[in-house]
């Protein structure tokens, strides 16, 4: 499988979580798409998934693009 293969197959999957969670309040869905991703996606897979957002983010549901943004703001260090 190519990259952009798998870039794609991650981008499918992750719009799919999102397309589940689209009927809950927004905060909750976001929290939900990133809690998934977390819980069940290999750190390779959510690295990818970040990467592509953080460059491109095309074709990918603003749920997930919010999620990966929640995700990061939460592994970063918070200033004391």
């Amino acid at each position: 499988m190519s990259a952009a293969d798998h870039t794609a197959k991650l981008i499918r999957m992750a719009n799919q979580i999102a397309t589940f969670f689209h009927p809950y309040p927004e905060e909750e869905a976001v929290a939900s798409v990133a809690t998934h991703i977390r819980d069940f996606w290999t750190p390779k897979m959510r690295e990818a998934l970040a990467a592509y957002c953080t460059d491109d983010g095309k074709g990918v549901d603003p749920l997930v693009l919010k999620a990966v943004e929640a995700e990061r703001g939460r592994a970063e260090p918070q200033a004391a």
